[in-house]
């Protein structure tokens, strides 16, 4: 079964979990937006919580929406304002995900994604998810990758 690890990550923790995905087979795929956030915490956190509370879907740089050759997409997301990050929502927009096993981690600086949780169990029903609470922070938090088995 041939799996994908599609992610964005803005401070580090979805590079943290991608790395530790390679390691247990995956193909790693990192979405970049093509107008970078502000540089100052203040203003990025902001304008990412925007973006993510009305679903903005970011222009993407270079993203490649062909998942064909793999059985399993995992994606993997900030959550920004409790919900998906706007890179993600283009993803999850411009992907054709049908007849494919679709799983989420998230990554959060308070440990929760209500929002996201939500819109999962609407557009993706049969999905599981995880919530990491900033992996990058708590390094712990990764093992519970480990535990969910996404076969």
């Amino acid at each position: 079964m041939k799996k994908l690890f599609i992610y964005y990550s803005l401070t580090g923790n979805g590079d943290l979990v991608a790395q530790n995905l390679q390691d247990k087979g995956y193909d790693i795929r990192k979405v970049e937006m093509k107008k970078k956030l502000p540089k100052k915490f203040f203003f990025m956190v902001m304008t990412g919580g925007f973006l993510a509370g009305i679903n903005a879907h970011s222009k993407l740089e270079n993203y490649d929406n062909d998942v064909s050759g793999y059985d399993e997409v995992l994606i993997g997301s900030p959550i920004w304002n409790g919900r998906f990050s706007s890179p993600i929502n283009t993803v999850l927009k411009k992907t054709d995900l049908k007849n494919k096993k679709v799983d989420f981690i998230f990554y959060s600086g308070s440990g929760e994604a209500k929002v996201a949780l939500k819109k999962i169990s609407k557009l993706y029903p049969d999905s599981k998810y995880i919530i990491l609470k900033e992996p990058k922070k708590y390094n712990e938090e990764l093992d519970k990758i480990g535990g969910i088995n996404y076969e």
